[in-house]
């Protein structure tokens, strides 16, 4: 058993195993958990239920706390199957409880389990009495989906956010005190930056409105990793942070090399930056795992991308990390292509023609060098990449 308040209780499972999701596009290198809560007044709440393969163990949660027949509600903050898959399964014990969602929810577990159960539409300021405490539910479209809310129970103050303020994470600890401060941040920006960037305006209203709303709030509980119970309103403000699109005066450098001379290029370019005094990362996308070199680029100013054309084109590991590009939306970068050749070279033109694309703004004309680049052209590297964080540093 697990409690976050004397009648409120973590029921949720932790999946230690997990190393994708989403269809295998989001890595999970620590795992995460399915978090789901029963809050016991008067009346008994479920918020949120998990992944289907996961039911059993869920089940079993339940059933240390409470007689599941005597559930009242069930909160369906948002339908993704990883937060809603064991909902048919407990609608079998209590077909008769109220299942709360919003609108566009309605319409998305409907579409997704073809039930007619009992459902209650909310909106945003709309509230529910379950005894001592009362249910206060906000609308969130597009954190991450469209039928996205939050629930904030009074008394206890705390509120239940779905996937906003989450990070895929498995822990024994249940809250941001019992665990490691860095792996968390990093996990929970990893989050932002692969999911949530292309609603950063969304985020940024909402945040807005909620803290209009005034409600004190003691804790945050997502519906993966940690529950922000130390300063809890530290991730509020690095969402706000993150929305804005602020980054860090740096690089990354993203190539693949057929022979390894579009590799010594992108050392010798990083060399470069590093004489203007900036800071750089290098990823190799054939072996790099694309989420963890999209956090990156999240936080940096610069994008360099390089490689060896073949077929009168780029090397295909570097397609996900452009589609992610034109998808996600990065707001305000800067960026520049590289690489080497044999005989036709038209790698570095069609990376620069992906980056305007994807909104990077291309600061100066592509680097080519034919076979493996000799003296005279890794100066030229160098002297590329120097150009370019110096630019770089001027758009700021």
């Amino acid at each position: 058993m697990k409690k976050l308040k004397d009648n409120v209780f973590w029921v949720g499972a932790a999946d230690w195993e997990v190393r994708h999701f989403h269809g295998n596009e989001l890595s999970t290198h620590r795992g995460t958990s399915y978090n789901s809560y029963l809050v016991k007044d008067e009346k008994t709440v479920l918020i949120d239920t998990v992944w289907e393969p996961l039911t059993e163990r869920f089940l079993e949660n339940l059933k240390d706390i409470v007689d599941i027949s005597q559930i009242d509600y069930v909160v369906v903050n948002h339908a993704e199957p990883d937060h809603s898959g064991a909902l048919p399964t407990i609608m079998e014990y209590i077909p008769n409880a109220t299942v709360i969602v919003s609108k566009k929810g309605e319409e998305s577990v409907k579409r997704h389990y073809y039930k007619e159960w009992n459902f209650k539409v909310v909106s945003t300021g709309d509230k529910i009495n379950i005894g001592k405490n009362d249910l206060i539910f906000v609308e969130a479209p597009m954190l991450h989906w469209p039928d996205s809310m939050f629930t904030y129970l009074t008394g206890e103050n705390i509120l239940f956010s779905n996937d906003a303020f989450g990070q895929h994470f498995a822990s024994p600890g249940l809250f941001n005190d019992e665990v490691d401060d860095c792996e968390v941040y990093q996990e929970a920006l990893k989050y932002y930056a692969n999911i949530l960037t292309p609603f950063s305006k969304f985020v940024t209203k909402k945040i807005a409105e909620l803290k209009g709303f005034g409600l004190p709030v003691d804790m945050i509980a997502p519906a993966h990793g940690v529950i922000w119970r130390k300063d809890p309103m530290q991730i509020v403000s690095l969402y706000d942070e993150w929305a804005t699109g602020r980054s860090e005066n740096s690089v990354v450098i993203i190539y693949n090399s057929m022979w390894g001379a579009t590799h010594k290029m992108a050392d010798f370019i990083a060399k470069g930056i590093a004489e203007a005094g900036v800071s750089y990362k290098l990823f190799n996308s054939a072996t790099a795992d694309k989420n963890d070199i999209l956090a990156e680029v999240f936080k940096a100013k610069g994008i360099i991308l390089g490689s060896s054309t073949v077929n009168n084109g780029y090397l295909p590991s570097l397609s996900p990390i452009i589609d992610e590009l034109m998808g996600l939306k990065f707001i305000g970068k800067v960026g520049a292509a590289f690489g080497s050749y044999g005989w036709s070279g038209e790698s570095p033109k069609l990376l620069e023609e992906h980056l305007a694309k994807a909104k990077v703004k291309v600061l100066q004309e592509g680097l080519k060098a034919k076979y493996m680049p000799d003296d005279k052209e890794l100066t030229a590297c160098i002297h590329f990449g120097k150009a370019f964080a110096e630019k770089m540093l001027s758009e700021a």
